[in-house]
């Protein structure tokens, strides 16, 4: 009779010295650094693509979030002269619904990308993590907000072509 009082007190003991601590969340500090380095990371990577002086392009761009399928994609995007030809589904081939073309327009050109990740940092209210291509500069994944959440839109862009007269260089 006394063995499970006797384990029970010291169950008891052992989870109260293993108690979490209180979290705290972070210092302004903290977060004035990530959104320094994310916004350092941006304007190396901006200046990379503006040196490299690339007006025709193409790329696959997918969202992973908690919303429509069309916005998910995958979709094609083509680019010359630095404006937006088309925004195709990847599978299909057809030109997205009109819908959905408006909500993709902020993932249309790879200067809008960089402005999504600009303005994501200054309104300071999501969680932002970018990876970018090393060569050329532009993002390859956009992760903005929590998505375990069922609040954040994460972005990849794959297959990045630099489109010539007539031919085009898989980078």
């Amino acid at each position: 009779m006394r063995l499970p009082i006797a384990i029970s007190a010291i169950l008891v003991a052992s989870l109260s010295l293993n108690a979490p601590v209180m979290s705290v969340p972070p210092t302004h500090g903290a977060k004035a650094e990530i959104t320094n380095s994310n916004l350092t990371q941006l304007r190396i990577n901006r200046q990379l693509w503006n040196q490299k002086k690339i007006n025709n392009y193409r790329y696959k761009l997918s969202n992973n979030c908690f919303c429509l399928p069309d916005f998910r994609g995958p979709v094609i995007i083509e680019v010359r002269n630095g404006i937006t030809k088309s925004i195709t589904n990847a599978q299909t081939g057809k030109r997205v619904n009109p819908q959905v073309l408006q909500q993709l327009q902020q993932y249309s050109t790879v200067p809008k990308l960089f402005n999504l990740i600009l303005n994501t940092i200054n309104s300071g209210e999501s969680e932002l993590t970018v990876v970018y291509n090393p060569q050329l500069g532009y993002p390859t994944q956009i992760n903005i907000g929590n998505l375990a959440a069922d609040a954040g839109v994460f972005t990849t862009i794959s297959n990045f072509e630099v489109l010539h007269e007539g031919s085009y260089i898989k980078r």
